[in-house]
Formats: structure tokens, sequence, C-alpha cells
């Protein structure tokens, strides 16, 4: 089952001229930053790294178009700092297959976040 909240206001990491990211998302791009893995292994990795924020793994697809130059993306749930709720982010690993970034939903992918909202929706009335 999944959380629906977590209690814990997160400390912010900040530098001048850029937005501040919560620590659980720094955690999460450095947990994923030394992925030496490939599109099989890319879920495992997610996953792992998302368990070590405290966050949830929702589900990877292949990219399709969503994201430039990457294979496939994958939809997690992190903390997020400013009211304890759990906020959906994207994994992507890039088109060599030997990277991964995340990133937060934009116009490109708010409709794979509302998809993920809704799968969550889901799982919670199970």
């Amino acid at each position: 089952m999944l959380p629906t909240q977590t209690a814990a206001d997160t400390p912010v990491a900040s530098s001048a001229g850029e937005p501040a990211l919560p620590l659980e998302l720094l955690e999460l791009e450095l947990s994923l930053d030394g992925f030496s893995g490939d599109a099989e292994s890319f879920a495992d990795a997610v996953r792992n790294a998302a368990d070590q924020v405290g966050g949830d793994f929702l589900f990877d697809l292949p990219a399709s178009g969503l994201a430039e130059d990457c294979l496939r993306i994958a939809a997690l749930r992190v903390p997020n700092s400013e009211d304890g709720a759990l906020s959906v982010v994207f994994a992507l690993l890039d088109a060599e297959g030997a990277a991964v970034r995340v990133e937060n939903p934009d116009e490109q992918t708010e409709g794979l976040k509302r998809f993920a909202e809704a799968f969550v929706d889901v799982l919670q009335r199970i």
C-alpha cells in the first residue's frame, strides 16, 4: 500500500540563481548518478533509489517521445518539502542507456503526471 503523506518537513538545498531542490530529490539524483546498467536494470535502480529517499516507484515505460533523448521514463513519488505530501517526479534513462536524470513534470510530461496520480488513486482504493 502506498503512503499518502510524509510527516516531516524536508530541508531544502539551494544555490544562487537556481530553484531550491528538496533534499530528497537531490539525494535521489545522487543515488542514480552512478547508474552503470542498461535498459533492463533501469527499473531496479530507480526502485532502489526511490526506497532510499522514502519515496515510491510507480511504474516505468518506454519514453516514446515524452522526453527528448531518452529511452525509458519512470514515475516516482518523493516527499515534497513544502507540505510533506508526496509529489510525482520522473527518472529518465538517456538515449545511450548509460545515465539517469531526474526531472519534475513539465508541459511535455503533464499528461503522464496526471496518469501517475490516477494510478496512485486506484492503488489507494484497492
